[in-house]
């Protein structure tokens, strides 16, 4: 781990970490016990004292060089990453670049203001709007992009002169751990720290007093409890929570190309990604042929070792994750669902394989149509309308991010207005633009990554009142003096 710029070993216990694919033992991480991430965030205080006073400029150039340092190492980010993860090493070369360029946008729009100037309510005075860092954040990061989201946290806080200590996933804390050594190597001790560990190691970050802000990524049940738990202390919480993203084929698109972007859209990682396509609304008139043509791509799909580069789809990333995703499918059969492909262990001995999986028959009283998934399965049911498929998209809990497919202006405005979620792509999905905000509505989190909008979640505003003239206001006390003012000239004095 990483402390005060130091690298220690956990006095805690020790957390197996496993290969997904083949279910080899990776080794063992120490977790953190209570001195030791007292001692972290103690040194996250200790440093942002300084850190917040660090010129913006000179914050920018760490974190560009950060950047640099994650671009030198990609391949072996990626490869420590598809070991422990399973996601395809394709992929997550992918994520080191996406990574990159995140502290790279950050680096630059961390230096371009730092509030603004209002009108002034009288002359001589002068009102500023001053944007403020919280101070010692606690980030916690899943497993799924574990670089990639640790990215979206890390560089707006530390942009925004706030410190950081991270808690990466017990299940992925390998290529974290690498990137203590570029953390110790180009920030002062202090304002970036990293304590591994389970839940306990977690809550216990978000239970301590002098971390002032929480910024996490991961279920809404965990979510709920950590807003509980922030609220004991009024504290600052950023969260980014789970979807049931829909995606939506109109009747007027290219079917060819609407099936490679669903299918895209649904198994990309396995399916374990917040966005994910996890229910497909598909129109009467092109329903059977898209549905067909969604089977035939993918039955294209290569699933197996993820360091190959044939492979599509690698194992999902415990065993856990699995059966939750098989008793979803499951339970869906036995209400009448059909699976028209895939939604098996295939022919692999060994790792947490589950092949991809195409559902029709499905409504919203299956948890496979309703609850996040995070798998590789793609239920789709046939609407009557659009009218249709967006109130039955409005109707989820969920409002992280939705798909429409239409080369329709009239239907590209409808869905715009009227799909409640924090993104909507149309005919390219789940594509981030760093320049712009993501985040959910409802219980996907309120919270906005990326963007001007991601900056700001981590500062908070000031403000500060001058008058360059210190004489009496006319006020003031005694009111005697005022009353009789008003009532003489019909208006108060100044």
């Amino acid at each position: 781990m990483l402390i005060g710029g130091e690298m220690v070993e956990g006095n805690g216990a020790a957390v197996g970490v496993v290969n997904p694919a083949t279910e080899e033992s990776l080794g063992e991480v120490r977790s953190a016990d209570a001195t030791q991430i007292d001692a972290a965030v103690s040194s996250s205080l200790a440093a942002y004292k300084a850190w917040k006073k660090t010129p913006a400029p000179e914050r920018g150039e760490m974190l560009h060089a950060l950047s640099s340092w994650i671009v030198e190492r990609t391949n072996a980010l990626a490869t420590t990453l598809t070991r422990e993860g399973g996601k395809p090493l394709v992929e997550n070369k992918d994520e080191m670049g996406w990574s990159a360029s995140c502290l790279g946008y950050y680096a630059e729009l961390g230096r371009t203001e730092r509030g603004r100037v209002i009108p002034s309510g009288e002359e001589g005075q002068l009102n500023l709007v001053v944007k403020e860092p919280y101070g010692p954040v606690a980030a916690i990061v899943p497993w799924n992009y574990p670089i990639l989201l640790l990215a979206w946290k890390l560089a707006p806080a530390l942009a925004a002169g706030n410190t950081v200590v991270v808690k990466p996933s017990p299940f992925t804390p390998l290529s974290t751990l690498e990137l203590c050594e570029g953390f110790a190597e180009i920030f002062p001790p202090g304002v970036v720290n990293v304590v591994t560990g389970e839940g306990d190691v977690g809550a216990a970050l978000v239970d301590h007093p002098d971390i002032r802000m929480v910024a996490f990524t991961g279920s809404v049940d965990t979510g709920k409890s950590i807003a509980r738990a922030a609220a004991e202390q009024v504290k600052k919480v950023h969260l980014e929570l789970g979807g049931k993203d829909a995606f939506i084929v109109c009747d007027d698109v290219d079917l060819t190309i609407a099936a490679k972007g669903a299918v895209w859209s649904a198994y990309l990682n396995s399916g374990q990604v917040c966005t994910s396509a996890e229910r497909f609304y598909v129109l009467p008139d092109v329903y059977d042929d898209f549905v067909e043509a969604f089977v035939e791509e993918t039955e294209k799909l290569v699933v197996g070792d993820p360091m190959q580069d044939e492979t599509d789809l690698g194992p999902m990333v415990r065993a856990v994750q699995r059966d939750k995703v098989e008793a979803q499918l499951q339970a869906a059969t036995a209400s009448g669902a059909k699976v028209l492909r895939g939604g098996d262990r295939g022919s692999f001995d060994l790792g947490y394989f589950l092949t991809p999986a195409v559902v029709v028959d499905v409504d919203e009283s299956m948890e496979l149509f309703s609850k996040e998934t995070f798998g590789p399965v793609a239920p789709i049911a046939k609407v009557a309308s659009l009218d249709e498929a967006i109130a039955r998209t409005n109707a989820s809990e969920y409002g992280l991010g939705a798909n429409v497919y239409t080369q329709r202006l009239d239907y590209m405005l409808k869905a715009m207005e009227e799909i409640e979620a924090g993104t909507i792509w149309f005919n390219d999905p789940l594509t981030d633009n760093e320049a712009a905000p993501f985040g959910g509505m409802k219980a996907s989190g309120g919270a906005r990554e990326l963007g001007a909008e991601g900056l700001e979640e981590f500062r908070q505003s000031k403000h500060i009142h001058i008058d360059a003239k210190m004489d009496v206001k006319s006020w003031w006390y005694p009111y005697k003096d005022y009353v009789r003012y008003q009532a003489e000239h019909g208006t108060a004095p100044g």
